[in-house]
């Protein structure tokens, strides 16, 4: 039996505490894991293609190259973790906690990330476009070389965040990031 289906068996039977579970490439595409617990999981490559993930816990779990194409997130902690190339297009992670997440080179176009908090996060060279990032949290987070074309970013808290070389930041949104607090050039 796969480590997916077996996850999926324990999950149905009652079971949401999945810490340190080795879900390499596991293929739960459309799962349902509202309110389970993945810390320190490896869910290197892993499909959750439209998968319902509120509320879950992936606190320094793994999730490189992981496709979250779709999935809920909303209310998710993923503080620490590493989604290092992941596909986020079109998900939804409405007020979830990325505080210090790796989340280089993420595709977050279409996504959602209103009121998340990704204080201290790395988003360097990450994909921006067009997402909804009102009332964010980018306190020191780091967005460099990120693309911000047609993002939604009003209301959202910038101080000491990096935004050196990011694309798609007019004269005008620089200057008001600048006065938030944000750092332009590098």
């Amino acid at each position: 039996m796969q480590a997916a289906e077996r996850l999926l068996e324990r999950y149905a039977a009652g079971e949401r505490n999945f810490r340190d579970l080795d879900l390499f490439r596991a293929d739960l595409n459309g799962a349902d894991l509202s309110g389970a617990s993945f810390f320190r999981a490896n869910l290197f490559g892993a499909n959750l293609f439209r998968a319902n993930l509120i509320g879950v816990t992936f606190y320094n779990a793994t999730l490189i190259g992981a496709n979250l194409y779709c999935a809920n997130l909303s209310g998710a902690d993923l503080s620490g973790a590493n989604l290092t190339c992941a596909h986020c297009e079109g998900a939804d992670l409405s007020g979830a906690d990325l505080t210090a997440a790796d989340l280089g080179g993420v595709d977050f176009s279409h996504a959602n990330l209103s009121y998340a908090n990704l204080t201290r996060s790395n988003l360097m060279r990450a994909s921006l476009v067009n997402t909804k990032l009102d009332h964010t949290n980018f306190t020191g987070a780091d967005l460099k070389w990120a693309n911000l074309n047609d993002a939604q970013l009003s209301e959202a808290q910038v101080r000491s965040a990096q935004f050196a070389h990011a694309i798609g930041l007019t004269p005008e949104l620089q200057a008001r990031l600048q006065e938030e607090g944000a750092i332009i050039s590098a």
